[in-house]
């Protein structure tokens, strides 16, 4: 991610709207969500949320996919991990126990899959 494709992502997510959609699709990971329901959800017109989330698309954090007679959204999470990234990658000036308490915090809510052997 450069520098003009994380200020796109912010700048999407900078509006209540949008940042609420984008944390819906994330609670609603891996299955997404019909663009109606996301409107009705929110509490949104259903044409405001097509432009919220023609926004959210272009800047790389949510994608979609037709379904039949819908169009299901989802949180793009390798734009988000980008973003998070571009964000945090020179965390500290390389020192890694600073970023620790930044890590502890996201752990609890994606502990990491136990692998049986």
């Amino acid at each position: 991610m450069d520098t003009n494709d994380a200020v796109e992502a912010l700048a999407a997510l900078a509006q209540t709207t949008r940042l609420e959609t984008f944390r819906l699709l994330v609670k609603h990971e891996p299955d997404g969500l019909p663009a109606g329901e996301i409107a009705r959800q929110l509490g949104v017109p259903q044409n405001t949320m097509s432009a919220h989330l023609a926004i959210l698309t272009r800047a790389g954090l949510t994608m979609s996919e037709r379904q039949s007679r819908s169009i299901i959204y989802r949180a793009d999470l390798n734009g988000l991990q980008s973003l998070t990234l571009y964000l945090v990658k020179d965390c500290c000036g390389g020192k890694a126990e600073l970023c620790a308490p930044l890590v502890a915090e996201l752990l609890p809510c994606c502990p990491p899959e136990r692998r049986t052997s």
